[in-house]
């Protein structure tokens, strides 16, 4: 059989580059950049060439897994598994209420269309308050922060790199993650395109990362403390008369008198100490920033994983606000993606806005974030007695063992679930507590469109890539295997007709288009619309339906129709269709309340003073010689959270789980390259090598996360060949953002102490 090329979009992180993939004999032989995609013009990572080893991969679980009495797993047909399932859950539900089962959704949800579009199926058919995810441990703080600024969880402001001429990049490292809230392809392309025009690239981090160091300055910056740079840098905007929020938002600002107030408590001179950055540096940078023709300012996992997470991500679109670069092209801008979304719907520049608490935790009465909990409660909830005690969990894509703090409490906690599924492709560090794992096609065997990632991305785009192979013989589509979840966890049972369940989705997905306010098919029946999406079914049906009834669809032929997209139109452009560059959106993008921009949200006002308290702190402790050691977290450009970790090609070659010490640490503390070092914190400690390196600063120590492939009961070969070390086991579940709860990774307290190898051993 001659080779035959299909062109694909990769869905392994936010880039979504587009792929072009050789098959011969039903084997992928090749994967390289897409050159006439749209948007990545022909970039690829290691990530994307890794597909095909994911594909190929023969630990990657094919059938359902059943735990037997032994506590080993036994095959089993889908049928069988489903009955356990039926004969287990249920009951648990019946006895002991609906958030006696808890969910957690991991990240390679937000890459998966029928997670996006099936996974909430699920979750509302459950019932239950105990959902938690990946973005409760790294994200929230900067969706939290915008939706109070703007209105919605989407509403994300997003560095529009290919026209700006100064960026300022905080605690992100996107050549590494490839963007992260800031969907962009060949990041390090872009970037020097900026130089290219004389523009300039700012990085500051306590690590000088991978684009620290193509960028034209590195400031270190003691982790933690970016609030307390952000906040200095808006008190030199106003005292120096800097402050220029422009045109666009004319009449949208609440909150600026205040907010000056607020910044006249942060002068860069009593900051500088704490921080790490001198006074003057500090001006400079805020003057740069406000004489800049076309200036961003953007900060990402490094600023949100702080015990100041959601001000720092405040702040970064304050100052977006007051150097007149909110909305503006070359600044800061919100996306329009092709399958709308809330902030899209409704009356123009009015909404409910963002209102977290709506309920709280059982045990510390921690506030829900965007319908979710944080995910460092889950081991309390677990193992805490008493009325809502979870009982049972659901697993989707995720391993919160590797990925959540206290690690080890957590692993203890799962032992005593009563049932446990997860829906996965391995039998991993999590997986491996459940009593049913439910297999899952690969990527290269299901649909995909990033509905979650166009809504961040640097430039509006759309595309669709279909299945390039059937899934294994008996293995159901993912969305089959969330709806037949859905028929147990609402009583029809595991037999119950699954596309049944589908045309009942569909039908309220239909339902609630027509209702939309400004609706393109408001005066259209159900029954009319349905018969114009058949006869696709399942996510196709649902994306198809998005598409049409979105900013830039064909509205199923109305004559007011904004455009002519479909998932027809994407089918027939496999490199994607352009739909331009970002666009100003205010003020109908916004949905707060009031219809304005609020710059001092009153949930973050009174967050304030805790900074204060924390400045005088900081201070202290930078003075102090015995001060601890502060770790930080580190991405590698061929790594992806845990559950890339068992690819040969993304882990061979040098070992990257080390710990990153500055010489004069190392020294005081007769750390060696190449020697180990154990690392304790409060909840437990470990041990592994020693990398000295001045690519962190003084008092800063470095980790990778996602690491620790070495606890039993595991089926990942090439993983537990390169285990690492689990980072999380020394993060806090007791120490959260206490906004949005985000766990605490940055700026963690440890201490280093070497590995004495003893003398016979060494002999």
């Amino acid at each position: 059989m001659p080779d035959s090329v299909s062109v694909r979009t990769c869905p392994l992180c936010e880039a979504t580059c587009g792929l072009e993939v050789t098959v011969e004999d039903d084997r992928v032989t090749r994967i390289q950049g897409d050159a006439d995609d749209v948007f990545s013009a022909g970039f690829i990572c290691p990530k994307g060439g890794s597909l095909a080893a994911l594909h190929d991969d023969p630990d990657r679980l094919r059938v359902p897994l059943v735990k037997q009495s032994d506590g080993t797993f036994a095959e089993a047909t889908w049928d069988e598994a489903f009955a356990v399932i039926e004969r287990r859950l249920p009951p648990i539900q019946a006895e002991h209420g609906r958030d006696s089962v808890a969910a957690y959704l991991g990240n390679p949800s937000a890459h998966n269309l029928s997670q996006m579009l099936y996974g909430r199926v699920l979750l509302k058919a459950l019932g239950t308050k105990n959902i938690t995810s990946a973005s409760t441990v790294d994200q929230y703080p900067k969706q939290l922060a915008s939706g109070l600024m703007f209105g919605t969880a989407v509403s994300v402001p997003i560095p529009d790199l290919d026209r700006t001429d100064h960026l300022l990049i905080l605690g992100a490292n996107p050549l590494a993650s490839n963007g992260s809230l800031m969907t962009a392809p060949n990041v390090r392309g872009r970037l020097r395109a900026i130089q290219e025009r004389g523009g300039k690239v700012v990085v500051v981090d306590p690590r000088r990362t991978r684009t620290a160091q193509v960028a034209d300055e590195h400031v270190f910056i003691r982790p933690g403390t970016d609030s307390l740079l952000l906040f200095a840098m808006v008190h030199v905007l106003f005292a120096e008369s800097l402050v220029a929020p422009g045109a666009q938002v004319d009449g949208l600002l609440d909150g600026l008198d205040e907010l000056r107030e607020l910044a006249a408590g942060f002068p860069p001179a009593e900051v500088a100490a704490a921080c790490g950055i001198p006074a003057d540096v500090i001006e400079r940078m805020a003057r740069e920033l406000a004489a800049a023709q076309a200036a961003a300012v953007y900060g990402r996992i490094g600023t949100t994983t702080t015990t100041f997470g959601t001000t720092a991500s405040w702040l970064v679109d304050v100052l977006n606000v007051l150097t007149g670069n909110l909305d503006r092209p070359g600044g800061a801008m919100f996306t329009t993606p092709a399958t709308g979304g809330p902030n899209l719907t409704g009356e123009p520049g009015r909404g409910r806005g963002v209102a977290p608490g709506r309920f709280s935790s059982r045990v510390r009465g921690l506030p829900e974030v965007f319908g979710e909990l944080p995910a460092a409660v889950l081991a309390e909830e677990i193992q805490t007695p008493g009325e809502g005690r979870v009982r049972a969990l659901i697993t989707m894509a995720g391993n919160p063992i590797v990925s959540t703090p206290n690690s080890s409490r957590l692993a203890a906690a799962f032992d005593e679930l009563e049932f446990m599924v997860s829906v996965d492709i391995y039998l991993n560090e999590t997986t491996r507590h459940a009593d049913v794992i439910l297999p899952v096609p690969s990527p290269l065997e299901r649909p995909h469109y990033d509905v979650a990632l166009y809504s961040f991305a640097i430039r509006d785009v759309a595309n669709y890539s279909p299945p390039l192979f059937d899934p294994p013989a008996g293995m159901p589509h993912e969305w089959e295997t969330l709806l037949r979840l859905v028929g147990v966890v609402t009583g029809q049972g595991a037999d119950a007709s699954v596309p049944a369940i589908d045309a009942f989705v569909a039908g309220e997905a239909v339902r609630r288009a027509i209702g939309a306010t400004g609706s393109v098919i408001a005066d259209r029946s159900v029954d009319e619309i349905l018969a114009a999406l058949a006869p696709r079914v399942g996510p196709e049906r649902l994306l198809d339906l998005l598409l049409r009834t979105g900013p830039y669809g064909d509205g199923f032929g109305a004559g007011d129709a904004p455009g002519t997209l479909s998932l027809a139109a994407l089918e027939a452009e496999p490199h994607g269709i352009d739909l331009g560059a970002l666009k100003p959106r205010l003020p109908e993008v916004l949905r707060t309340p009031t219809g304005r921009i609020d710059l001092t949200p009153p949930l973050l006002v009174g967050d304030v003073e805790r900074l204060h308290v924390r400045l005088e702190e900081w201070t202290v402790e930078r003075a102090d010689p015995d001060r601890p050691l502060r770790l930080v977290g580190r991405r590698d450009l061929r790594s992806n959270n845990s559950w890339m970790h068992n690819l040969t090609p993304l882990v061979k070659g040098k070992e990257r789980c080390t710990v990153w010490v500055h010489p004069d640490d190392a020294d005081r503390l007769e750390l060696v390259d190449g020697g180990s070092a154990r690392v304790t914190a409060r909840t437990g400690a470990i041990e592994l090598p020693v990398q000295v390196t001045a690519d962190v600063m003084p008092g800063v120590v470095s980790i990778p996360h996602g690491w620790g492939h070495d606890l039993p009961g595991m089926a990942m070969q090439v993983a537990a060949a390169h285990a690492g070390v689990n980072s999380n086991i020394l993060a806090d579940d007791q120490e959260l953002e206490p906004l949005s709860g985000t766990a605490i990774l940055n700026g963690i307290a440890v201490a280093l102490e070497p590995v004495r190898v003893p003398a016979a051993v060494a002999g």
